[in-house]
């Protein structure tokens, strides 16, 4: 891993990215504190272009996205045509859609449908990838989770962007799953696990219990591209927790 691989998840700033004014100023601040790509999520109405002009102005680039899974159903071409624009391979899921989370059958159909749209996308040269919480590792069909089902009914073609945190609060080991998608997960999302008031809370890396130096060992094992710090609830200025994990992230180095 280089620093140049470290990305900050805009879905980490979304109250100050709502606007093209509130997200330029948020750009610059997040390029100053030494993050050189974003991934975006969670921001504002921005049209697709005035984006890439302001990720530019930033001296970003942008090295994921997440979108709907609806959008991807309904506007492929558009999701393709964007992608494009900024110069981005990979085209993130954040969650799988309600509807699908009752039973085994329904993260199958979820996985076929996917599939189906991931192929769609390799053959213009970006990736899906699918971002984990932790309903995911409910089990079914006896002892296998939803993930399991996922990962091993789904194309080749359909990546992963596991979440370590939400791997832990699922129940299963960061590092087993990092090096069971390997060779299908070139994004992973990093936030650290703390317990306040006998409550698991999202806290920066570092600030928390994890096993960072084993996580990271397993990600550079498995070629990991891009690492990206999230936190979904911060305690502190936003801006500061991206602080604080990214000067972590620079001791593991």
């Amino acid at each position: 891993m280089q620093k140049s691989t470290i990305g900050a998840q805009l879905y980490t700033l979304r109250d100050h990215a709502k606007t093209p004014e509130d997200l330029r100023t948020t750009l610059r601040k997040v390029r100053e504190i030494g993050y050189e790509t974003v991934q975006v999520s969670g921001i504002g109405p921005i049209e697709p272009e005035k984006l890439k002009e302001l990720v530019q102005e930033a001296d970003l680039s942008v090295c994921a996205t997440h979108i709907s899974f609806d959008r991807l159903k309904e506007d492929l071409d558009g999701v393709i045509r964007d992608h494009k624009l900024w110069d981005c391979r990979y085209v993130g899921v954040g969650s799988m859609p309600s509807p699908y989370r009752a039973d085994a059958d329904g993260y199958r159909r979820f996985a076929a449908e996917a599939s189906d749209a991931a192929k769609k996308l390799s053959e213009a040269g970006l990736q899906l990838i699918y971002h984990n919480h932790k309903f995911e590792f409910e089990k079914f069909d006896g002892s296998r989770t939803g993930m399991d089902i996922l990962l091993e009914e789904s194309d080749p073609s359909l990546g992963f962007e596991l979440d370590m945190y939400w791997v832990q609060a699922g129940g299963a080991n960061p590092v087993n799953w990092i090096h069971k998608v390997k060779g299908r997960m070139a994004v992973v999302h990093l936030k650290d696990m703390a317990i306040v008031q006998d409550q698991q809370v999202f806290a920066e890396l570092g600030e928390g219990n994890m096993n960072w130096y084993e996580i990271i060992a397993a990600c550079r094992e498995t070629s990991v591209e891009w690492y990206v710090v999230e936190q979904d609830v911060c305690r502190r200025d936003p801006f500061e927790s991206l602080d604080i994990s990214l000067r972590h992230l620079h001791t593991l180095l």
